[in-house]
């Protein structure tokens, strides 16, 4: 039987749930409650809010990928910005917080423009003036789209060098294997005769993953249940948050880490006019985070028109940054 609390309504969801729910977020949720097994983009964790739980979550000491990333960046930076050359512009696709990219600042020849692209545009409004503040004469030109469908970006400056791409963190990783090839391909259009540089987490034991999506501090575990926050304050919908458990685990078969929220309980969620009937135990998935092998990544870079160049590891081969020329 269902409990108490998730039965009796709450008149001010109600009411919210009359009104029409037409946003993406809100025509995806209602797909994701409507079909088995549950699933969503994890492109909704990052509002604000959600934005600035991933920036502890690189903090932590357990989340490896962002400071192995930074080290690779940092010790090899001159011979990034060599591959760059003069006068490049940099666009960053999912920016965030524009944390990783004053190292290749720091190191290049003159940059001609920074174009971060995030989803977040208040998160990246601030970011972009933090930036403006540290680089007074880099032009830098925030972008608030959706970098995963296609995208129209100002033109080159006159005198600019080749434009460079950078996708750090791994990011690619939170596609499935069509969805990495197509954002590829827009990449490599957006690109077009210059370069991407990539990050991408490597394949590794098992147990450094789980404690990496599974931090001490539960901050993972936040910004995992963030979404179904998000949720009920733009939507109105019913999530009773403490019914709901973060869960992530290694699936070795498909080389990725998944995220999922676990429904602690049976229980139904109001959205949209409508129940959803959770069973205990049943999950939705919010995310997959893929794992590469070097050669690998280079055969999905290949298959998307791009032709590899340097790869650059840490000294334990947990992370790889990939040059990737793009088709002219």
């Amino acid at each position: 039987m269902l409990s108490r609390n998730l039965l009796e309504r709450d008149n001010r969801i109600e009411h919210r749930q009359d009104q029409p729910a037409t946003s993406e977020f809100a025509r995806d949720l209602a797909r994701a409650l409507a079909t088995r097994p549950r699933t969503i983009s994890p492109k909704y964790f990052y509002d604000a809010k959600g934005s600035q739980l991933f920036d502890r979550i690189c903090e932590l000491p357990e989340y490896y990928p962002t400071r192995t990333e930074l080290a690779i960046l940092r010790a090899n930076a001159r011979e990034i910005a060599a591959q760059m050359g003069p006068r490049a512009e940099i666009v960053e696709f999912g920016a965030g917080s524009c944390a990783k990219v004053g190292l290749l600042l720091d190191a290049m020849d003159a940059p001609a423009r920074y174009l971060p692209i995030d989803i977040s545009g208040e998160h990246l409004a601030a970011a972009a003036a933090s930036l403006r503040a540290e680089y007074p004469g880099l032009d830098v030109q925030p972008v608030a789209a959706d970098y995963t469908q296609r995208l129209l970006l100002p033109a080159t400056l006159p005198g600019a060098g080749q434009r460079v791409g950078f996708f750090p963190g791994s990011t690619i990783g939170n596609f499935t294997p069509e969805e990495a090839l197509h954002f590829l391909q827009v990449a490599g259009q957006v690109l077009r005769g210059g370069a991407l540089l990539l990050g991408a987490d490597l394949v590794k034991d098992p147990a450094v993953l789980h404690a990496a999506y599974n931090d001490a501090q539960g901050v993972t575990a936040a910004f995992n249940l963030n979404l179904l926050v998000r949720a009920n304050r733009e939507l109105g919908s019913g999530f009773q948050l403490d019914q709901f458990a973060h869960c992530a685990f290694y699936n070795a078969p498909q080389q990725r880490i998944e995220m999922h929220l676990v429904s602690r309980c049976r229980q139904q969620v109001a959205f949209a006019g409508q129940w959803h009937e959770f069973e205990e135990g049943e999950t939705i998935h919010t995310e997959n985070s893929c794992k590469f092998t070097v050669e690998g990544l280079r055969a999905l870079a290949a298959k998307a028109g791009f032709r590899p160049g340097p790869v650059w590891t840490d000294s334990q081969k947990l992370f790889s940054v990939h040059w990737l020329y793009a088709p002219a």
